[in-house]
């Protein structure tokens, strides 16, 4: 069955990937500043800044995936408040805009769903990640609370993947040097693509995870279940 998910943040990275894996078997109504190098019938665009605009107005609404993150790494001397302010509102403040402004659609929609972006930094303490980590240890208990609220109407899941090859990590795998660094450091020798990720965020989106909600999927390459 075809359904409509709204995609926030969809123009690159895991959200671009999300939106290419769902194209061929939902309407996707992306909403993000720039449009997604994808031309489908099955696509709409909206252009909006989340933080600073108005959503726009959606007739009806299966599912909502907010994608939109940030990688602010800094030892705790060189962040500010501004950034620890800046963090949570791109992660945790826009997730609540958008669940808050869909609300009513979902809870309208065929088996509805939401899907939040956390990270492993949450359960792996690493240097220079506070402020991203406090940030999306917010998402996650957004998650768990919103995932007890909603039931059973609406089923509300995060994914938390490690090392991501996106624009926005381009500064951890800036070389090979550092590439083979960063796969070297998990069990299973690789770190994600976004392709890896979408692939998930499909099934926790899909019938097939009809009995699951609350939940916090690590996709870790087993950096965070392992000790190798």
């Amino acid at each position: 069955m075809q359904k409509t998910i709204i995609v926030i943040g969809g123009s690159k990275g895991i959200g671009r990937a999300i939106i290419r894996e769902l194209l061929p078997d939902h309407h996707i109504i992306n909403i993000s500043r720039t449009a997604p190098d994808v031309s489908d019938s099955n696509l709409t665009h909206f252009s909006c800044d989340v933080l600073k605009d108005e959503l726009p107005v959606i007739e009806k609404a299966d599912a909502l995936v907010y994608c939109p993150g940030s990688i602010n790494l800094k030892p705790i001397n060189r962040l500010n408040i501004e950034d620890f302010k800046n963090d949570f509102e791109i992660n945790v403040l826009g997730a609540v805009k958008a669940i808050q402004r869909y609300l009513p659609l979902l809870k309208n929609g065929i088996d509805p769903s939401i899907l939040l972006f956390s990270t492993v930094a949450c359960k792996l303490g690493m240097p220079f990640h506070a402020s991203i980590a406090a940030a999306k240890s917010g998402v996650e208990g957004l998650v768990r609370s919103l995932g007890a609220e909603l039931a059973p109407t609406i089923r509300v899941n995060a994914i938390a993947p490690t090392v991501t090859d996106t624009d926005l990590a381009s500064k951890l795998l800036r070389n090979e040097r550092t590439v083979e660094a960063m796969k070297e450091r998990h069990p299973l020798k690789t770190y994600l693509d976004p392709e890896d990720v979408a692939h998930t965020a499909n099934f926790l989106l899909s019938d097939k995870a009809r009995t699951i909600s609350g939940q916090i999927f690590e996709m870790d390459c087993g950096i965070v279940s392992f000790k190798i």
